[in-house]
């Protein structure tokens, strides 16, 4: 059954807003955005601008933005098609809100730990290869949460066949990358699996927990 097209102005905006967030982006830098939508098949976006991160990046803080509002647009969906009955589509803020903000925290409490255990020169690579994969999952779920909207209503099996490609890619660059860093990591292997189970497994569920109790 298809949705109902006239019940969707919130959503529509949501989503012409996105899109405009990537033209801007691929505007500003044209051959890095070229480069960044290739992440899942060559290393050269990664090799080129690991090194020249800084705290603020205009590149990522527009595609991160993108991410935020994307997933915020899932969960909106995931809730009110198998959670909730009713809710306001003005909840797409919300989620995306608790959602740009919790990832923020959660960077900024990396760099302050990594800084502490003295690992800072590891955690800034795997952090920046955790947020270009992050970035790049928004790009694909612009489309896709456009495809959730406006064709058929997704029940559970979809939403989790979605999740589960999402979480996969997202496995996959993080794999590929402590491959390509496994010495490193062998060197303060105790302090990095403590640093997957407080801060890459608990915080997400914590976060699932807060946006389904409001």
């Amino acid at each position: 059954m298809l949705r109902d097209l006239n019940n969707v102005d919130v959503l529509t905006l949501t989503i012409v807003g996105c899109l405009l967030i990537v033209a801007i982006t691929k505007l500003l830098f044209p051959k890095r955005f070229n480069q960044f939508v290739s992440l899942l098949i060559n290393s050269r976006h990664s090799n080129l601008y690991i090194k020249e991160q800084r705290f603020f990046d205009l590149f990522e803080g527009l595609l991160f933005l993108n991410f935020a509002i994307n997933l915020g647009l899932l969960a909106y969906i995931y809730l009110s098609s198998i959670v909730l009955q009713e809710i306001s589509q003005l909840s797409v803020f919300k989620y995306s809100f608790l959602i740009a903000l919790f990832l923020l925290l959660k960077v900024l409490f990396e760099r302050l730990l990594s800084s502490v255990l003295d690992t800072e020169t590891i955690i800034d690579k795997y952090l920046f290869q955790k947020i270009s994969f992050r970035n790049f999952i928004g790009l694909l779920l612009l489309p896709i949460n456009a495809f959730l909207i406006y064709t058929l209503n997704p029940n559970k099996i979809t939403l989790l066949i979605i999740l589960s490609i999402l979480v996969s890619i997202f496995i996959f660059g993080m794999t590929v990358f402590i491959k390509n860093n496994l010495n490193t990591f062998k060197k303060s292997l105790f302090y990095f699996i403590l640093y997957l189970c407080t801060l890459e497994i608990a915080p997400y569920v914590v976060l699932y927990r807060i946006i389904t109790t409001n």
